[in-house]
C-alpha cells in the first residue's frame, strides 16, 4: 500500500495521529526536563490542500475538516495546530507531523527531521528554515538506530513511513526490537494504514512477541465493516505511553470517533496492550 503523505494530508489518519501526538507531548512536557522529539520519515512539513495532489483524493473533507467544524473543545489543541498555519477560515495549508511538532516545541527541547526522499527533504527544509529543527536526509531506520538513546533524558520518536514497500512492517518490527534493547524507557509512536484486519491482526501478534511490557495498540476504524480493497482506518502502536496520558485517552478517542465517522456509519476505536 503505497500511503505518500501529499494525497493524504488531512485526511481522517492524519487527524487522529496528530492529536494523539499532540496529547503525547503535552503530557510528557507536564515535567520541565527537555525531550528530543524525532521524526523519522517527516515528508515536507506543509501540504497545499488544494493541491493537485491533495484534489485528487479529497480526503481532507472528511478529516481536518470535518475535525473543525466539530464543537468538542477535546480538539481544540488540534485545531490550534492546524489554525495556526492558516489565516482563513477554512484550512488551505496542512501542517505535517513536522510542522505540528515543531509547533509544540519548548526552550528547552529538540526536534530531528528525516525525510529520504530528496525534493520532499528540500521542501521541509525550507518550511523548517528560522526554527531549531535539524533536517536529515538518510534512511529513516538507520536514522531511528543510530539517534537513540537521545542526549536528554526523555524522547519521542514517530515513525509515519509510507508503506510502499513490501517489507515495511518487518522492518519496523526488527528495528524496534533493537531499539528497544537500547532505549528500554523511550517513547515510540508507530503508524500504519489499516486495510484488511486478518492481515493487521498478524503483525499484532508479531508485535506481541517482542514482549514489550508497555505497548498499547490504538486503531481507528471508519466503517461499521471491512471495506475490501479500500483504506479503511489507520492505527498506532504506542511504547511507553505517559500515564497522564493513558488516563486522558478515552474521552479523546470517542470525541476523534463521532467526529471523524463517515456519512451512515458509527466508526470504531478500539486499544489494547500487547506487553505480557
Amino acid at each position: 500500500m503505497n500511503y505518500r503523505h501529499s494525497f493524504h494530508a488531512g485526511n481522517s489518519a492524519d487527524v487522529v495521529k496528530h492529536c494523539l501526538l499532540i496529547a503525547l507531548v503535552r503530557a510528557l512536557q507536564q515535567k520541565p526536563g527537555a525531550l528530543t522529539l524525532i521524526d523519522t520519515h517527516a515528508g515536507c512539513g506543509l501540504y497545499d490542500l488544494h493541491g493537485e495532489d491533495a484534489r485528487r483524493t479529497g480526503e481532507s473533507t472528511q478529516g481536518v475538516l470535518q475535525a473543525l467544524a466539530d464543537p468538542n473543545p477535546l480538539l481544540d489543541d488540534y485545531r490550534a495546530v492546524v489554525q495556526a498555519v492558516n489565516t482563513g477560515a477554512e484550512p488551505h495549508f496542512y501542517p505535517g507531523s513536522p510542522g505540528i511538532l515543531v509547533q509544540l516545541l519548548r526552550p528547552q527541547d529538540f526536534l530531528i527531521l528525516n525525510e529520504k526522499h530528496p525534493e520532499d527533504a528540500h521542501t521541509l527544509r525550507g518550511v523548517m528554515h528560522g526554527t531549531s529543527a535539524a533536517v536529515h536526509e538518510r534512511d529513516a531506520y538507520e536514522l531511528w538506530l543510530a539517534m537513540l538513546p537521545p542526549r536528554t533524558p526523555r524522547g519521542v520518536v514517530l515513525v509515519d513511513p509510507p508503506f510502499e514497500r513490501t517489507d515495511e512492517r518487518a522492518r519496523i518490527t526488527a528495528t524496534l526490537a533493537a531499539i528497544h534493547r537500547k532505549w528500554a524507557h523511550g517513547v515510540t509512536v508507530i503508524w500504519y494504514p489499516l486495510k484488511d484486519r486478518a492481515a493487521h491482526w498478524r503483525w499484532r501478534e508479531q508485535m506481541r512477541k517482542l514482549g514489550i511490557p508497555k505497548l498499547l495498540r490504538v486503531e481507528h476504524w471508519l466503517y461499521d465493516g471491512d471495506q475490501p480493497g479500500i483504506y479503511n482506518g489507520a492505527g498506532l502502536y504506542i511504547v511507553n505511553p505517559p500515564y497522564a496520558f493513558t488516563q486522558a485517552l478515552p474521552p479523546l478517542l470517542e470525541a476523534l470517533r463521532v467526529a471523524l465517522a463517515p456519512e451512515g456509519h458509527k466508526g470504531e476505536i478500539t486499544t489494547d496492550w500487547l506487553g505480557d
